[in-house]
């Protein structure tokens, strides 16, 4: 054989699978292109960069339940794990009719970047089950979720792989989870999970951490762009423990909140919105639909509303290369995971505009619960204002690295982030080495 025809045939045998290759543009494509901008940055530790490119392990199961009509109904779950170089898997799980392997990738992966981020012991997992959850009654929902935790149960573990809460899911799932896990190991293991009710081993400041990280970060960035946040309008797209969170800490701060969507609709008020008001409607109704003191906006007008700040808290893929050139605002705080397109990215660069990316921007969840994980094992329990004042810390230093990096190297906050984050995961690889 030719060395031409030797070099094409290691090429072939060493192809990606389609929903592995770049080209495949959903949320594990979008990752993967935000790998290959950061390894020209990484020096002598690019030899290791396709253990980014590759999840460890990918589960997919069947989790069947009798629903209360008494026919079953099968629904498809995943676990997957995608580096545990440097601790324990750690990742959330989410219920979403549209949750597919690609997406639950993608957010393993960020996962690990996240927490390489700010330099947690972990690694990154994710989990989900495609399933509209407001389709089920609570006994269906407690059967699905005993049974996925039965079925991951071969991967999750407190040393292992610790789920938390996500999309559609909540203390509730989590407390079901602990407890299906517990049951069939024979002894209470609370450190299975985080963000469980305070009773059975959670932690003061876990529901509004993520929130409170936005908010942290964003005054951070703030500082750094010359932004008074006493003056700033914000727009929040979606407003649960993320989105409203922030909101309120914003709005405790003295900016205004000009304008909020979420599934139910998009309410505006140019003077802004009362958020404690909005979030009580929100509570009694189910979204932010039918809010009286605000007007009506038709949901692509969103993006072009005039303000300071954009938060998209949402889900993945809402700025796209079709609304990015619409964006007013000078800042943009990624509170959900991968809402953002590479395409859009480049838009929002290119325009001036600061995005501030979810790998460090979403961290505050994660923060708190790696301080609940800690806290279960030493059996030891932290007051609030403890876990917020260290929260804030974390939050504040590992942003400060980052921007220095960006500074250093003149790339995006994102880019920046990713050689921080991924040097991290890559010297712990490079440091273990390979086995056996």
């Amino acid at each position: 054989m030719s060395n031409s025809n030797a070099s094409n045939a290691f090429k072939r045998s060493h192809d990606l699978p389609s929903y592995l290759n770049p080209e495949h543009l959903g949320p594990w494509g979008i990752y993967l292109q935000q790998v290959e901008r950061v390894t020209p940055y990484l020096g002598s530790l690019s030899r290791w960069v396709e253990t980014l490119k590759r999840p460890k392990r990918a589960l997919i199961v069947d989790v069947p339940i009798e629903l209360d009509n008494g026919t079953m109904a099968h629904f498809e779950g995943y676990r997957v794990q995608h580096n545990t170089s440097r601790g324990p898997g750690k990742g959330g799980v989410r219920f979403h009719q549209d949750v597919t392997l690609s997406e639950v990738m993608a957010l393993s992966a960020w996962m690990s970047v996240k927490n390489a981020a700010v330099n947690l012991p972990f690694g990154g997992a994710k989990g989900g089950i495609r399933v509209d959850p407001k389709t089920l009654s609570r006994g269906e929902l407690e059967r699905l979720t005993r049974r996925y935790t039965s079925e991951i149960g071969i991967l999750i573990g407190p040393t292992k792989d610790i789920p938390a809460p996500d999309v559609n899911t909540n203390e509730q799932i989590m407390a079901w989870m602990m407890d299906t896990y517990s049951m069939n190991e024979g002894a209470t293991a609370s450190g299975v999970v985080t963000g469980k009710p305070i009773a059975l081993g959670g932690s003061l400041g876990r529901r509004e951490a993520t929130g409170r990280g936005v908010y942290t970060v964003g005054q951070e960035a703030a500082q750094h762009i010359g932004l008074d946040i006493t003056q700033a309008k914000i727009a929040v797209q979606g407003f649960g423990n993320v989105g409203g969170i922030a909101a309120k800490l914003f709005a405790q701060a003295g900016a205004t909140v000009v304008a909020v969507q979420d599934h139910g609709g998009t309410v505006y008020k140019a003077s802004g919105l009362d958020v404690p008001a909005l979030l009580q409607h929100v509570s009694q109704h189910g979204s932010v639909k039918g809010f009286a003191p605000a007007e009506t906006l038709p949901d692509g007008q969103f993006w072009a509303v005039d303000c300071d700040i954009l938060i998209p808290a949402a889900l993945e893929q809402q700025i796209t290369a079709s609304n990015a050139d619409q964006i007013k605002a000078r800042m943009v705080i990624e509170g959900a995971n991968g809402p953002t397109t590479p395409e859009a990215d480049d838009i929002l660069h290119e325009r001036g505009i600061l995005v501030v990316p979810d790998v460090i921007a979403n961290a505050g969840g994660v923060t708190v619960s790696y301080f609940e994980w800690v806290q279960d094992f030493s059996s030891f329990f932290w007051s609030e204002d403890e876990i917020n004042a260290r929260l804030v810390r974390i939050m504040r230093e590992a942003f400060a690295a980052i921007w220095q990096v960006s500074d250093e190297h003149r790339v995006s906050l994102r880019t920046a982030t990713f050689i921080v984050a991924c040097t991290r995961i890559l010297q712990a690889r490079e440091l273990r080495g390979l086995y056996p």
